[in-house]
């Protein structure tokens, strides 16, 4: 599914997100339209460049339906479920195809890998209707992520090649009637498997594909049953760049099952996972448990604070919080969950929060008129009533705190974005809820509000709002891997390939390492030092 490439006038890039040309709005639209009559199609597994179906002759494998939380009538198509039979198959042929891959110059990766890029770029549109359909984003945040991976997977080819492949020649040894000639070089390990959320289906997905890929690595692509249509069309995108078969695989099916024989697999040699912090360190505790400890990259959430200052700019953080806080309905692991404000100001802000939650637009996200759209699930709405009932009952909910039932909602999983308070010893300001809400407490100062933050044992992203001579205090004091002063296109989100780093620490990450940067590459490499003596 791919629409005529056509040269486009402007650029996707993060500020486009902020100031879309009317041209971006009749894309997707068209898109849209394209995409529709698509709807209810079955898709099979892809096994070492064999495709698995639904329907395989007289028998029938078990399968999954994907349907819209927008609406949950409109079926959006029907997956193959893997069996461990077929994660072990699927094994077997990325370790069959690996050392052919290993084994082909970096070069040609990188222009592979290139050209997929540029697939997903010629396709942005189609591929974000689809997002927007399966996950419930609005068209900017479909848009910007799918352009997103494309800049992510440019971003990778491109410090493989300013690293020249991860190759250096080191200094002779100093011996006399010989010649010692030694090098440092970065392998790959094997059979990479990436596990993917539902919240960022191709750049959480694409982009772990790409680093493992144009590395030297063969993978596995366990996709989230919620959004395996989004992931498959991603996959196509780098069958159709050239990537050879057998060196990418395609899993669907349940975490339980299917997740569980893939992670568990001993022919797996590493594994990127992003989701939730009990199965990332699950998967962890496994990977470092044998006798051959496997490198886990595990992205695994945030609890993201967001200090303001008696000196900010209240109207700006405003804005930047309410975005950061119901971008994508707080589904988000780098969205605001929590609002530290001085106490001389904190009513001033309070207010401004409120008025500006009470003009988001809810509703069918695909709509230009609507920003917010619907949680993922009923599982996801039922976390968020919980919430707001404990609020209602032992806090405050300033604004929001139901279930949205109106026209066009009636059938999807739409709820109000929230503003509460509730005391600093409360559970909701330590777990991760992943829904629409945003608590906000006051404190004595600066200082205090640093201390509240650091007390998660998330560290994903912060924000902060202030005075120029507070900056470096906050930034040397805070515990996160991302941080964000005075920004108003978002407190805590809005990362973006090239520009910010996007990584976590304490129990939001595994390696210290993040998403995007300079180091993140080496985390796909082992180490090989080779002298050779003439």
């Amino acid at each position: 599914m791919s629409s005529p490439r056509q040269p486009a006038p402007f650029r996707l890039t993060y500020s486009t997100m902020f100031d879309p040309p009317e041209e971006l709005h009749l894309r997707f639209e068209t898109a849209l339209e394209r995409v529709r009559p698509l709807l209810g199609r079955d898709y099979p597994l892809l096994v070492g460049g064999r495709t698995l179906r639904i329907d395989c002759g007289s028998e029938r494998r078990d399968s999954f339906e994907v349907r819209s939380p927008i609406n949950r009538e409109w079926l959006l198509a029907r997956f193959a479920a893997a069996t461990p039979a077929d994660v072990d198959a699927a094994v077997q042929a990325a370790q069959a195809a690996w050392p052919v891959w290993a084994a082909t110059p970096w070069q040609e990766r990188i222009r592979l890998l290139r050209r997929a890029a540029a697939l997903i770029e010629e396709r942005v549109y189609d591929i974000s209707a689809v997002v927007a359909l399966e996950v419930g984003k609005n068209r900017m945040e479909s848009i910007g992520e799918v352009q997103e991976t494309a800049d992510l997977i440019t971003w990778y080819c491109d410090r493989m090649q300013e690293n020249e492949g991860f190759d250096r020649r080191l200094p002779d040894d100093p011996l006399q009637g010989f010649v010692s000639r030694n090098r440092t070089i970065l392998k790959p390990y094997g059979v990479w498997a990436v596990v993917a959320p539902f919240n960022f289906p191709v750049a959480l997905a694409g982009a772990p594909v790409a680093a493992a890929l144009v590395t030297g690595n063969t993978v596995l692509f366990k996709v989230a049953s919620d959004t395996a249509w989004s992931g498959w069309l991603l996959m196509k995108a780098f069958a159709d760049a050239g990537i050879p078969a057998g060196v990418l695989g395609y899993l669907t099916g349940s975490g339980s099952v299917a997740g569980d024989a893939l992670v568990r697999h001993q022919g797996v040699a590493g594994v990127t996972f992003t989701g939730s912090h009990e199965v990332g360190m699950g998967i962890l505790r496994h990977f470092a448990a044998g006798n051959r400890p496997r490198p886990c990259i595990a992205e695994m959430g945030g609890k993201n604070a967001v200090v303001v200052s008696r000196h900010a700019d209240l109207d700006r953080a405003a804005t930047g919080i309410v975005r950061s806080a119901f971008g994508l309905q707080g589904q988000k692991c780098s969205a605001c969950s929590r609002v530290y404000v001085e106490r001389p100001v904190a009513q001033a802000l309070r207010d401004r929060l409120v008025a500006a939650t009470q003009t988001i637009a809810v509703g069918d996200p695909t709509r230009r008129a609507n920003w917010m759209g619907p949680v993922i699930s009923q599982r996801a709405r039922a976390r968020y009533l919980d919430a707001v009932d404990r609020l209602g009952s032992r806090g405050k909910v300033d604004v929001g705190g139901s279930q949205l039932t109106g026209e066009g909602m009636e059938h999807g999983y739409f709820v109000a974005p929230t503003i509460a308070r509730i005391a600093f010893d409360d559970p909701l300001w330590r777990d991760e809820l992943f829904a629409p809400i945003v608590l906000v407490g006051e404190v004595d100062s600066v200082d205090d509000g640093i201390a509240h933050a650091n007390r998660s044992d998330y560290g994903l992203t912060a924000g902060f709002y202030g005075a120029s001579d507070e900056i470096d205090h906050f930034l040397q004091r805070i515990e996160a891997g991302v941080t964000y002063i005075n920004r108003p296109q978002g407190a805590t989100t809005g990362a973006w390939p090239g520009y910010q780093p996007f990584g976590g620490w304490k129990a939001s990450g595994s390696t210290g390492k993040s998403i995007g940067s300079y180091w993140y590459l080496p985390l796909y490499l082992r180490e090989q030092s080779q002298t050779i003596v003439d």
